[in-house]
């Protein structure tokens, strides 16, 4: 779950729990363009304040509008859309052929929310149904749904954990790929047994810990909604960090070095318990091949990546794919430094 998520759920409960009336709005779908993505929330109070966001804005003012004005008080979940017509996506700030629909619910103890969020507390991955008939919903943790959607007369959401990125490495290229990783809401945990580079360390929101790589990895217990990436430059510590992260279902793992140390990396990891398929996982050279230079170039290329892979996009701007020969091959054109060639 997206903190944004948690703070509209959390807002939504504390209200209702203070007498307002309150409304939990859902985009159910969308047709052409729509500013925000199927699952977006907001929290509606009786007297027009608003929490999170389902369009650019003007479907809240609206919303805002239409509650002040006493409209918006049905004690079921009901559904609104917008964008319908040109006109209309026009006056609500639409792009071009957009349409929006958004499940309107009443909240109410039947609505589950405090039970919810402690869930989502203890790392639980929760899928939330939500009777329309009735208002009442109802939690599970051994559904199988990955996307909001509404179907025989249920609003089906799943819920779970927010993103996490594990940083192997305390050093100046962290402190840019935490800060991006922070602004896309992950969860960020810098990892360094080295007490030098720790002491320097002054980014807020950022959990950190002297523990050596692997023990960390192993206690965290990785799985499909964490990241890894190690920036030691130190095998030492980046390929104690790799054989754990390997091994797990993390949906991604990234090396830096150039493409001859990852090479060279790729070759150490194959003298330990690790296949070739989990090999193949880790992306070394990190990060998309943008021709980065400087330390915030590279890490938007590593935050780009992360991000493509997370939202299942196929991904073509990879050193991988890249045709120049590799650094030492005696034919390498001159000059261009990248994400791998900072990193030698």
């Amino acid at each position: 779950m997206e903190s944004i998520d948690f703070d509209v759920l959390n807002t939504a409960l504390a209200w209702h729990e203070q007498g307002h009336h309150v409304l939990l709005g859902t985009v159910t779908h969308t047709w052409g363009s729509a500013p925000r993505p199927v699952g977006s929330m907001m929290a509606i109070r009786d007297d027009g304040h608003v929490r999170g966001s389902v369009s650019g804005g003007c479907v809240e003012d609206d919303l805002i509008r239409r509650i002040q004005a006493g409209e918006l008080q049905e004690a079921l979940p009901f559904e609104l859309k917008y964008g319908l017509t040109a006109d209309e996506a026009h006056r609500f700030g639409l792009p071009c052929g957009g349409t929006l629909e958004i499940m309107m619910e009443p909240v109410s103890a039947a609505s589950c929310i405090a039970e919810l969020l402690a869930a989502v507390r203890q790392g639980l991955r929760v899928t939330r149904t939500l009777d329309l008939d009735t208002g009442a919903a109802t939690l599970s943790t051994d559904s199988n749904a990955h996307q909001t959607r509404v179907q025989d007369r249920q609003l089906i959401a799943p819920f779970g954990p927010r993103y996490r990125l594990i940083i192997i490495g305390a050093a100046q290229m962290s402190r840019y790929v935490a800060q991006f990783a922070l602004a896309l809401d992950y969860q960020v945990i810098v990892c360094d047994p080295r007490e030098e580079y720790l002491k320097e360390w002054d980014i807020a929101g950022v959990e950190l810990t002297k523990e050596m790589p692997d023990d960390l990895l192993l206690r965290l217990q990785l799985d499909a909604n964490s990241a890894v990436v190690t920036l030691t430059h130190d095998p030492k510590l980046d390929d104690m960090a790799l054989i754990e992260a390997l091994k797990s279902p993390a949906f991604y793992i990234g090396a830096i070095g150039s493409r001859t140390n990852n090479i060279k990396r790729r070759e150490r990891l194959a003298l330990f318990d690790i296949s070739t398929a989990e090999i193949d996982k880790l992306h070394g050279p990190v990060g998309l091949f943008l021709g980065a230079r400087t330390p915030p170039e590279i890490a938007i290329a590593i935050l780009a990546e992360m991000t493509a892979i997370r939202n299942g996009v196929s991904i073509s701007q990879t050193h991988a794919a890249r045709t120049d020969p590799l650094p030492g091959s005696g034919t390498e054109g001159g000059g261009s430094c990248t994400v791998g060639e900072l990193a030698k």
